[in-house]
């Protein structure tokens, strides 16, 4: 066992050399895009963040066959994928077989499993003294995999654990390993409160970081939903100082390895009886890179609150969703709508058409956008025939439209789109003499008339100069033959019959 550990530690150290033999040095790391710093920079290339990703147990879950998710993904034009590195979930009978919710004797942890002695969910108890060769083995081919397809992965290093049932399957409870570390209760988990804790904590992320940070394409998450506020226990201000010493560990280690990789989190949230989402202080506190914002209800940022849609509710919310994105813009950092999940156990049209729409809207209004796509599982990795023709399909369409979009000079214009038809939003952006406007029809899908067919004109106002206008389908991803109109006075596009949502470009024929 001790020779399969040292031999895992030289291939973390080979990893690092290869990485600078290969040209993946630190500076070629997935990096802060120096143009825009909404948007970031990835093997010399613009990298906006695109996902339906599977939820979030590549790693994790012996039996999920992650090259068949990978090559779905990349086939799909994905370019991101989000991965939990030691949260083990709950299974429940709303949503019994997410890969991050492996069965007992599948769950592959950081630490092995050797006994004496059973953990809470009847396996032999970890060992903490001891790290786990085919954990590290199976993370090492998995951000190998990645790599080749180009996918960068948000590696989740972190997780709060919510209720005592998801506690009880965690390694570092002391009931579940040999050392008795971690006699907290669940809510203290991510807290400073237990220095034991704190101290096994810090180790395994250390570990993390020296085996990953050879990679060229990744970036981490501290902790995925940070939360406090119950009643004698941590509060959010506690949580976000545990989540500051993460950060602190996290970016020595990458200092003494010269990998100055992104990190990524959000600030705690409040638990209530109408849970608060801040956002301030995720831009303000310096320890976070990258902002990630689960879109929910009660979300708060510069005084306002933005209604994002319930946890599984098939509410659609696009006004929500595209205002909080535009008042996140003016922040120079990239907003990542980073766990969309408010249809996602809904794997019909209805809650596929839901995420197709928020996608759409949050990437032109200046957010980049993962969705948790629950049709993949172990045994169908790359979804369904039904998810690919959908979901899948049309995130392939939006991912090849913004590549053919200056995005990264883009800023958001909604004074070009004057006036729409009846319960359409526009999402509108404009890059050079590259105009976009997303509209979608923003009925809930409780309204008895949602997604019949909207028709009607649209004024538009263009700069003066001769433009091409089409439009097109985010769901065949093709495009109407370009009609000529002329700026410097409102101009009317007919749209014709359309159901759920449609696309406005308006291209600047070059000067002769």
């Amino acid at each position: 066992m001790e020779d399969m550990i040292i031999g895992r530690a030289l291939l973390g150290s080979l990893a690092l050399a290869l990485a600078a033999l290969t040209g993946a040095r630190a500076q070629d790391a997935v990096r802060i895009d120096p143009d825009n710093p909404k948007y970031l920079l990835f093997r010399g290339k613009p990298l906006l963040l695109l996902s339906a990703s599977e939820h979030y147990g590549s790693v994790i879950n012996r039996p999920f066959d992650y090259e068949k998710y990978l090559d779905d993904a990349q086939a799909h034009k994905m370019t991101m994928s989000r991965t939990f590195l030691f949260y083990r979930e709950q299974q429940s009978s709303r949503n019994p077989s997410s890969p991050c919710k492996p069965e007992s004797p599948d769950f592959i942890a950081p630490f092995p499993r050797t006994g004496p002695g059973k953990a809470m969910d009847g396996e032999p108890v970890y060992d903490l003294d001891k790290w786990n060769p085919e954990y590290f083995e199976r993370l090492h081919k998995f951000l190998d995999a990645a790599s080749k397809r180009g996918i960068v992965v948000e590696l989740t290093v972190f997780s709060n654990t919510y209720a005592e049932g998801v506690w009880a399957l965690n390694p570092l409870r002391a009931e579940n390993n040999l050392q008795h570390v971690g006699a907290v209760e669940w809510q203290d988990y991510i807290s400073l409160k237990n220095p034991e804790l704190v101290r096994w904590q810090t180790r395994y992320a250390r570990k993390i970081i020296q085996e990953t940070a050879g990679y060229d394409n990744v970036y981490y998450e501290i902790c995925n939903e940070p939360g406090g506020g119950f009643a004698g226990h941590a509060s959010p201000a506690d949580v976000d100082l545990w989540q500051q010493e993460m950060a602190r560990v996290m970016r020595d280690e990458m200092r003494k390895l010269n990998r100055p990789h992104l990190l990524s989190g959000q600030q705690a949230f409040t638990y209530a009886s109408q849970n608060v989402f801040p956002n301030d202080g995720t831009f303000s506190n310096g320890i976070f890179d990258i902002v990630n914002n689960h879109p929910l209800p009660n979300t708060h940022l510069d005084g306002k609150v933005f209604e994002m849609g319930g946890f599984m509710s098939k509410e659609l919310k696009l006004d929500g969703v595209q205002g909080f994105c535009r008042e996140a813009f003016a922040r120079p950092k990239p907003v990542v709508l980073d766990e969309d999940n408010t249809a996602s156990m809904y794997r019909d049209l209805t809650g596929w058409t839901i995420h197709r729409k928020r996608a759409w809207t949050a990437l032109l209004s200046g957010c980049h956008y993962d969705y948790i796509d629950f049709s993949i599982t172990v045994g169908s990795e790359s979804g369904t025939p039904a998810s690919r023709a959908a979901i899948r399909a049309w995130m392939q369409n939006l991912s090849g439209f913004m590549d053919s979009f200056d995005y990264v000079h883009a800023q958001p214009a909604p004074d070009w789109i004057a006036a729409v038809p009846a319960h359409l939003l526009a999402s509108a952006a404009a890059s050079g003499h590259d105009y976009v406007a997303y509209l979608a029809d923003a009925r809930e899908v409780t309204d008895p008339a949602a997604g019949e067919p909207i028709a009607g004109a649209v004024s538009i106002h263009l700069p003066p100069g001769a433009y091409d206008v089409l439009l097109y389908s985010p769901v065949t991803g093709e495009s109407s033959p370009g009609i000529e109109i002329h700026g410097g006075e409102n101009s009317i596009v007919n749209l014709p019959p359309f159901k759920q949502d449609i696309v406005i470009r308006a291209t600047r024929r070059a000067t002769e």
